[in-house]
């Protein structure tokens, strides 16, 4: 299976690696889940909820180290979204990198990504 992919404010991910453990955003705690994309879902899930962002962090996961926590739940719109319902342990990100945005706005992903 593919990685699948966590987006971070800057912020809330420096302060995970000072931790060693990730607890997820404000949403993510009050949804009780963390939120993940598909490399194909990321560029959407940037768009609706990050459009204003710019100091964003792409964290990228190997969905076999979450176990039974990870499910796959339909959104809104009926496509599958990786969801944690536990904590995320740093010792299982394979990496993080920034997302920069290109002159006229769009996101930029790290080529691991595309």
């Amino acid at each position: 299976m593919s990685l699948i992919y966590k987006i971070c404010h800057r912020a809330e991910w420096a302060q995970a690696e000072r931790d060693g453990i990730y607890a997820g955003s404000a949403k993510d705690r009050e949804d009780h889940f963390m939120h993940f994309s598909s490399a194909e879902q990321v560029p959407g899930t940037l768009r609706r909820y990050y459009a204003e962002a710019g100091d964003l962090v792409l964290v990228a996961v190997d969905p076999k180290t979450l176990g039974t926590a990870l499910k796959h739940e339909p959104s809104r719109g009926g496509a599958l979204y990786p969801h944690l319902y536990a904590t995320l342990p740093l010792t299982f990100v394979r990496w993080a990198k920034p997302i920069r945005r290109a002159p006229d706005g769009t996101f930029l992903l790290p080529k691991e990504c595309v």
